[in-house]
């Protein structure tokens, strides 16, 4: 008998790759339990796991930096690790244990994912149970969306890891009409992006000639450090939540197209965003 849960939760995370570095993503998670029926006449309460099981997978792996272990370009030592890029690049992360997380393989996939979370799951299962099946992949998305990653040092729970991220979508409507170059262009603007804000960047640092930027925050959850290469980050003057980049995105559109209406739709992973409106619209 098998059981079956579809889209049980979402993962917001970063990972690092060898050639587009620090890439912010956002996958469904699927699950399917195969075994025995219990004294309940059930193979797994659905209580259970929309519960426990979920909570399992988001405590471990959501909101984190996901690592590939055997990438012969990572190095870490406690608390701190550098990625060698496969150009020369360098990524340098600092943070506290829970905002990592390590993966088998030379890279970050949806399967090697799949089984690091069914590793993590089957000692906590009951005995019935006697595999366990996981899915993950992205939102089918047919229009603009771009990958960001970010932290934000003032929020209180996960959020505040210098280095989780979204795959996420983005609608500009300009005076009441879709405008699709425009979307693309924001896209393309953020994409494999990593946006900090000004008052986080604590120095300027330089990795083979190439000019990067340190980040640097205190939060709850402990001390954070982030450096990487200038040109794979966007500063904004604020915190980079959502509202902040919605509107941000806006009133560079209002300034560029003065007299123009605009609507931001920005996406934060899957199913959730913010909107930012020109003033004068209802």
């Amino acid at each position: 008998m098998r059981l079956f849960v579809n889209q049980l939760t979402i993962l917001d995370f970063s990972y690092l790759h060898a050639e587009r570095g620090l890439v912010g993503e956002s996958w469904h998670v699927d699950i399917e339990l195969a075994g025995g029926l219990d004294e309940q006449g059930m193979v797994l309460d659905f209580g259970d796991v929309k519960r426990q099981v979920k909570q399992l997978i988001d405590d471990s792996f959501d909101h984190r930096l996901l690592l590939p272990a055997d990438y012969a370009g990572l190095q870490a030592q406690g608390n701190e690790l550098t990625f060698l890029l496969q150009n020369g690049d360098r990524i340098r992360h600092r943070g506290p244990a829970e905002s990592v997380q390590f993966i088998a393989g030379c890279e970050i996939t949806p399967d090697n994912v799949a089984q690091a979370i069914h590793q993590a799951l089957r000692p906590a299962l009951p005995d019935n149970v006697r595999s366990v099946r996981l899915t993950l992949y992205p939102e089918n998305i047919r229009d603009a969306w771009y990958q960001y990653s970010h932290g934000l040092k003032l929020h209180c729970g996960n959020c505040q890891r210098i280095a989780h991220g979204h795959r996420s979508r983005i609608e500009i409507l300009r005076n009441g009409r879709a405008d699709h170059a425009l979307e693309k262009h924001w896209a393309e603007q953020f994409r494999d992006i990593y946006i900090g804000s000004e008052e986080d960047m604590v120095a300027i640092t330089s990795h083979n000639d190439q000019s990067c930027f340190r980040f640097s925050y205190s939060a709850e959850q402990g001390d954070f450090e982030l450096e990487l290469p200038a040109d794979r980050c966007y500063l904004i003057q604020t915190e980079s939540t959502v509202e902040n980049i919605a509107r941000h995105i806006r009133e560079l559109l209002e300034k560029k197209h003065p007299g123009d209406q605009f609507r931001v739709r920005a996406f934060e992973g899957i199913g959730k965003g913010a909107i930012s409106e020109t003033h004068n619209q209802s």
